[in-house]
């Protein structure tokens, strides 16, 4: 039995193509003590995927042959470890391959839940790190003005729908008219910057004309610098990601970042998800309670097929996903 697996072909110099992607075929992985050999039913796609590929970060460098790393949730199909069961579902870091094994202790046993794609968006990675990133980092406060990047997409959508529910006015930024009325009316966010339209500074100030005492910075560059004149003096800025720099050679901005956070007082912090995992239970309860009420919406974008993993990635990096992207790899096997 073999295991199909996409593999980086060639590490890009500049924008992502399918062409920096190959499918290939090994041997299946044989799980030894200790290990469980995996079938990957859902793979979360990031555009932290994108800056592997330019070097070690807070993970080794993805190179050109390696299978691209991900997070995945699978059913254990071979155990050698009395951690877990044939047939259980585990989230586990994984690649895009049918197979993988892994290390029982480093697998995390998840419940059998009807949409098992939740475990993925709105109660896995995207969920939590809204949750984390906006509440331990951000320390929103009822009645503040919160400012979100990437709205529309896997982490953004999730942060604004917490903040309303915290009780603070919630402006997204966008990409598109279309999107922004997405975020307005689906999402429930007060207003919607579309960052591709003329004027977004001057969008900016009139959507918070109190000004933004938290930013949930997703995208990085140019949007970020347009943020920092609109903080409010010690204003929180939360540093999630920077999708417009990952997918370019020559990175941008943003411009006069030392002397606006000494001015401003502004704190503007970094974080990784893992950092947070001491608080992932009551991560779940809060969000499990505020889907429950109607508070947040589950918003998942699936793409089929493991052979579409890079198309879904190259996409993700453009903006055309609303909602966590993720590839079903199999089907669920409940």
């Amino acid at each position: 039995m073999t295991n199909t697996q996409i593999v980086i072909a060639e590490l890009p110099s500049d924008s992502l193509t399918p062409a920096h992607f190959k499918q290939t075929t090994a041997d299946m992985p044989v799980a030894g003590d200790g290990q469980v050999l995996l079938k990957v039913i859902l793979m979360s796609i990031d555009a932290a995927n994108r800056s592997w590929m330019k070097g070690a970060t807070y993970r080794a460098a993805v190179n050109a042959g390696d299978a691209m790393p991900t997070y995945a949730i699978c059913e254990v199909v071979e155990s050698n470890s009395d951690r877990l069961a044939v047939g259980d579902i585990a989230a586990s870091e994984a690649t895009w391959s049918n197979f993988v094994v892994a290390d029982a202790h480093k697998c995390e046993k998840l419940p059998k839940v009807p949409q098992l794609s939740n475990l993925m968006s709105v109660y896995g990675i995207a969920g939590k790190t809204a949750y984390h990133g906006l509440i331990s980092v951000g320390q929103p406060v009822a009645g503040e003005t919160v400012l979100v990047s990437a709205a529309a997409g896997s982490v953004g959508g999730y942060v604004g729908q917490i903040a309303k529910a915290l009780g603070c006015r919630v402006v997204g930024i966008a990409g598109g008219a279309e999107k922004c009325k997405w975020v307005t009316e689906e999402l429930g966010f007060d207003a919607c910057i579309d960052y591709r339209a003329p004027g977004m500074s001057k969008a900016l100030r009139a959507a918070c004309p109190d000004g933004v005492d938290v930013y949930f910075d997703n995208v990085g560059g140019t949007v970020l610098e347009a943020a920092l004149f609109a903080m409010n003096e010690k204003g929180r800025i939360v540093c999630c990601g920077a999708v417009s720099q990952y997918d370019t050679e020559t990175p941008t901005g943003p411009r006069n970042l030392p002397g606006l956070v000494v001015v401003k007082r502004l704190r503007m912090e970094g974080f990784i998800v893992m950092d947070w995992t001491q608080n992932d239970a009551k991560a779940l309860r809060a969000l499990q309670t505020w889907v429950d009420a109607g508070q947040i919406k589950v918003t998942e974008d699936i793409v089929d097929g493991l052979e579409n993993a890079p198309q879904a990635l190259i996409g993700l990096l453009a903006g055309e996903n609303k909602g966590k992207r993720m590839v079903r790899v199999a089907a669920d096997p409940s």
